[in-house]
């Protein structure tokens, strides 16, 4: 945690909660998405992509450095992901919660093609990778049942 790019990549610190640290993660990304919910939506797809560019770095170096493919507290993925689930979602802690609980449900069960990136895609991209793949599939439900609502 001494160095900025660890800090980052255990999501200030959320993943190292010694159990459930994606979980945590997942939960400071909620402390992310809420001032950038307010931003314009350019905004808000700018620094998602870019949380999700840098990121394949932040987690690849901070993988390296720990000499562990995907250690359980890097969290910026999950960051990265529930931010993408969030895109374009209406207002309100009914969707931020929605967001949440689909997000943690596609990024724990990993449902093809989830899981099969997450076997076959190495690095940093590879730990970016299948949290963004949960971060849409959760986009796609969330806007399906935002236009059932």
């Amino acid at each position: 945690m001494g160095h900025p790019v660890h800090f980052l990549a255990f999501g200030m610190g959320a993943g190292c909660s010694p159990k459930a640290p994606g979980t945590m993660g997942t939960l400071m990304a909620l402390a992310i998405y809420l001032p950038l919910s307010h931003a314009p939506f350019a905004v808000y797809l700018a620094a998602t992509l870019l949380s999700v560019l840098v990121g394949v770095w932040i987690c690849g170096w901070s993988a390296r450095q720990l000499g562990v493919h995907d250690h359980p507290g890097i969290v910026w993925d999950e960051i990265a992901g529930y931010l993408v689930t969030m895109i374009a979602a209406p207002p309100g802690l009914l969707w931020m919660v929605l967001g949440f609980v689909l997000f943690r449900f596609f990024d724990i069960l990993k449902p093809w093609p989830i899981g099969w990136l997450d076997r076959r895609v190495g690095g940093g991209l590879g730990i970016m990778l299948d949290d963004v793949a949960a971060g849409i599939a959760s986009l796609v439900c969330l806007q399906l049942l935002a236009r059932l609502i």
